[in-house]
């Protein structure tokens, strides 16, 4: 199979689909890879390093959307490069579809083959290549978060951890997945006061065995978040519902009644975020006031640390990249039910039921769209 990886077009987005290592794997595999020149030189995996691996530098994306069988990348599809899709041609990379019609009508069109990492299950009933950027978002929203708290950047002016004889501020995480995990084991490293509010009591036992009484862990109720929210310093959202828009957990008014200064990092807006008064920003311009709140809403956030996100992300997808490429797109869905999960679109049909539901489109089970 011949694998293309175009350089990613979002702003301030640096991760690549595919490091040289993982071309070399491909290529050892006896496939063939084209890499857009430059695709991987802002997180110094240069051209040369690629064709060391055993790829092929094309000059333009244009060029790796019109050669290959197989197109990874990193970031959902931009409209130019939704419209370089063929019929037929596999397309493996995030797609976050349910809050983002156009690009679901413009994969629809194209009658494109188009698995999502977000929505790869394994036995377990995780989402193993999620959670590698969801771990580096979580780790990464602490230190967004304590970075907005500085007057400064608009905050209150406050030190997440404190001083001796100063209070630690008061950090909320909603939702206790990976997200939420990794940012309260940050948060705790920094010596702030930490809540985990989440809907699972059995996970929310978890969190209190493993992080003891260092961790205020709160079952999940209106009254909850409001009470919690309202007297945080900072609120991280990471409520994720596979495929689906994110629950809208924080109203506007709940915003309006926290400290002016106050800062709220939503994960979760990939898939719509879980803030009423969310809407999605670029590292360019990170954040934005409502109600004197800052609200920071970058939609790639793990595109600020890309090479360890990019490394991260390709130890995860590897396998299923080359079980697509070594099986075909066909045997590989058939054989491995939790690849099958990611197949979001399907020549011209919406083959994800929470992303049909969300977008108010036919749902065509993949089962049925691939004939088994």
């Amino acid at each position: 199979m011949l694998v293309g990886v175009p350089k990613e077009i979002k702003t301030h987005e640096y991760r690549v689909g595919l490091t040289p290592s993982s071309v070399r794997e491909l290529v050892h595999h006896g496939h063939s890879v084209i890499v857009e020149s430059g695709a991987g030189a802002a997180i110094d995996f240069g051209d040369e390093l690629y064709r060391a691996a055993g790829a092929e530098i094309v000059p333009t994306a244009e060029d790796v959307f019109a050669r290959a069988d197989m197109v990874v990348k990193v970031k959902e599809p931009q409209p130019v490069e939704c419209r370089r899709l063929r019929e037929g041609q596999i397309l493996f990379t995030y797609l976050h579809l349910a809050p983002d019609p156009e690009q679901a009508r413009l994969l629809v069109e194209s009658d494109a083959v188009c698995v999502a990492y977000e929505t790869v299950t394994d036995a377990r009933g995780g989402l193993p290549l999620l959670a590698p950027m969801s771990e580096v978002a979580g780790r990464m929203s602490i230190q967004a978060g304590a970075h907005c708290l500085e007057k400064s950047q608009g905050g209150r002016g406050v030190l997440l951890g404190g001083v001796p004889g100063v209070p630690a501020a008061k950090v909320v995480v909603l939702g206790g997945g990976v997200v939420g995990t990794n940012a309260a084991r940050m948060a705790m490293g920094m010596e702030a006061h930490v809540t985990v509010i989440d809907k699972s009591l059995p996970r929310l036992k978890e969190l209190d065995l493993q992080f003891g009484a260092m961790l205020n862990t709160i079952y999940s109720t209106v009254d909850a978040i409001e009470e919690h929210v309202t007297g945080a310093d900072l609120v991280i959202g990471g409520v994720l519902v596979p495929g689906a828009s994110a629950p809208k957990l924080v109203t506007r008014e709940m915003i309006g009644r926290m400290n002016p200064g106050s800062v709220v990092v939503d994960v979760a807006i990939d898939q719509g975020g879980c803030f009423e008064t969310s809407k999605p920003t670029t590292h360019a311009e990170p954040t934005y006031l409502v109600d004197d709140v800052v609200h920071y809403c970058v939609a790639n956030m793990p595109g600020g640390v890309a090479r360890t996100s990019t490394v991260a992300l390709n130890n995860a997808t590897l396998p299923f990249a080359l079980a697509l490429a070594d099986k075909g797109y066909r045997r590989a869905l058939a054989e491995d039910i939790h690849l099958r999960r990611g197949l979001n679109v399907h020549e011209g049909k919406v083959t994800y039921k929470e992303v049909s539901e969300a977008l108010g489109t036919p749902y065509t089970p993949a089962e049925d769209a691939l004939g088994l």
